[in-house]
């Protein structure tokens, strides 16, 4: 069955509805999205929502297999088409007959199998590899790519001719950039998932640094990044009864970043005690001054927002290592704690 697919913002509704109007038609689609965006939940939805449900549903990452063995392992191969085949082999299109077949990173195949893609869509027949013999094809095809097919067939990098056939409608999956709201929804949803699977009593929340990062970071890897950092952050906690405070959004770059942030600070903190010239100090003073100030204003209210503001980029940056954080804001640790306890920030 299909997996949970989960949020309430317009961007993910609206694509929902219309896997929903299209799952019905018998006619190939294309699902268009970036990596982590969840194009095989949508295949799983559109084939489930079918009068196909109850028939095969077959995969292929067309990434993972050379030329030869992707033709082979869509197609089938005959007993001794190719050296080591010794018996006859049933392709993805023969085991997913009168179900679907969902092709993931489609601009990936080679010109000649896309050839025979085209021959099934048009004409419902193929040959295993090997063979002379017609097979009729019952399949309903799901592709996906996070490419852009359009410009890739304008280079003679992908057949124009095989991209009409499978747009009969695209379905635009938004990154999780594009639909905040849902990153509350899936945080949550990740991290009970993640206490079950740890034998942890309950889910103790995150703090509000960790709500802050979660919701400012730009997602690159979408909602798969986002199912491992909430994942990683659970098994980190562990047992403790305080709010998940610390996550690691990156881990490949652990001390060696943070080290990195505090040599650049330490470098800057240098340069301010060299001596300006008067060009210099001109420019610092301009730099330093507010840009767009509508007075009157509340003076102390002002300087309280820009000092929570500026904790709180020094925070994230230093991925809320408090230490860290001090050294970027030229601060002692004991003064960065005294505004940590003056604005509640914990």
């Amino acid at each position: 069955m299909a997996q949970n697919l989960i949020g309430e913002s317009p961007a993910f509704l609206s694509v929902l509805d219309k896997v929903s109007k299209l799952a019905p038609i018998e006619r190939p689609v294309l699902i268009i999205g970036e990596r982590g965006t969840g194009k095989e939940l949508i295949a799983q939805r559109l084939h489930y929502l079918s009068k196909r449900w109850d028939q095969p549903l077959v995969s292929l990452n067309c990434s993972t297999l050379s030329e030869g063995l992707i033709d082979s392992e869509l197609f089938g191969h005959e007993s001794g088409a190719f050296t080591g085949a010794k018996g006859r082999h049933q392709g993805r299109f023969e085991r997913a007959e009168s179900g679907t077949l969902f092709l993931d990173e489609l601009a990936t195949t080679p010109l000649s199998v896309q050839e025979k893609l085209l021959r099934v869509i048009e004409y419902g027949q193929y040959e295993r590899v090997g063979g002379s013999q017609s097979l009729d094809a019952n399949v309903r095809l799901v592709c996906a790519t996070n490419e852009d097919l359009p410009k890739l067939a304008a280079q003679n990098k992908f057949r124009a001719d095989l991209l009409d056939r499978l747009a009969f409608d695209v379905i635009h999956l938004p990154p999780l950039r594009e639909r905040r709201e849902d990153i509350a929804l899936l945080a949550e949803y990740y991290a009970i998932k993640m206490c079950r699977e740890l034998g942890l009593p309950f889910f103790v929340g995150f703090s509000e640094h960790a709500w802050l990062l979660l919701s400012e970071y730009r997602w690159p890897g979408n909602v798969r990044e986002l199912k491992n950092v909430v994942e990683r952050a659970v098994y980190q906690h562990g047992n403790q009864e305080m709010p998940i405070n610390h996550l690691t959004i990156n881990p490949f770059e652990s001390q060696y970043s943070l080290d990195s942030q505090l040599i650049k600070a330490s470098k800057s903190e240098a340069e301010s005690t060299e001596p300006k010239s008067p060009k210099k100090e001109a420019e610092v003073a301009t730099a330093s001054e507010p840009r767009s100030i509508v007075f009157p204003i509340d003076f102390k209210q002002w300087q309280k927002d820009t000092e929570i503001s500026v904790i709180r980029q020094a925070l994230q940056s230093a991925q809320y290592n408090q230490r860290a954080a001090a050294k970027l804001l030229g601060l002692s640790y004991d003064q960065l704690r005294g505004f940590v306890r003056k604005y509640k920030l914990v």
